[in-house]
């Protein structure tokens, strides 16, 4: 025997599915600034709250070196409007290959994870690959920042850079590639000196 499903009830899972499906993205953003001191800023936690939206306070809990990893237990508090919570996660950070690995530990939420990688640019700079997924317990909470979300991360993404052009010196410009140009009769030989 087949169970029926109602339109309602229909409408309200695929409402669900697509709640759910709206609070992971990923973003690339090139910038000025090498993939050390990016990862340096972004590993840098317990300093968020001086410049990052919407985090009210941050601690580290527990420091610990797992292979050749530095691995962190730490508290963020995130307020936004009359939202105020506080959850744990364990930070991985491999400067090696500089990538940073945040999985969830205990809070408001059902899961979190988010990874940050920093590639080294050729001509200066680093590329950021940055990618969240997280759900909420609580639907309400998952509504309201279903709301606000894509502009949250991007607005959270902007603050890193920010902070960043306040303690780092750039490296070479970033030129997009539309306005490079090869140099025109330049085969790269110096030419004989007598």
């Amino acid at each position: 025997m087949r169970t029926k499903i109602s339109p309602a009830s229909a409408k309200r899972a695929m409402r669900e599915l697509h709640a759910a499906d709206m609070t992971a993205t990923q973003q690339t953003r090139d910038v000025p600034y090498s993939a050390s001191d990016m990862f340096s800023l972004v590993a840098g936690v317990e300093q968020y709250p001086d410049f990052l939206p919407w985090c009210a306070g941050a601690r580290i809990r527990k420091r610990e070196q797992i292979g050749t990893n530095e691995v962190l237990t730490a508290d963020l508090i995130v307020a936004y409007k009359v939202f105020r919570e506080q959850f744990t996660s364990r930070v991985s950070l491999d400067q090696a290959e500089r990538l940073i690995d945040v999985h969830y530990v205990q809070g408001p939420f059902k899961y979190l994870s988010n990874k940050w990688q920093f590639e080294a640019l050729p001509e200066g700079g680093c590329r950021i690959h940055f990618f969240i997924d997280f759900e909420f317990k609580s639907l309400t909470f998952q509504k309201l920042m279903n709301g606000v979300f894509s502009k949250a991360f991007t607005r959270m993404m902007q603050a890193f850079i920010d902070e960043a052009g306040k303690r780092f010196t750039p490296g070479k410009p970033l030129v997009p590639p539309a306005e490079l140009e090869p140099n025109k009769g330049d085969d790269g030989a110096q030419g004989d000196k007598a």
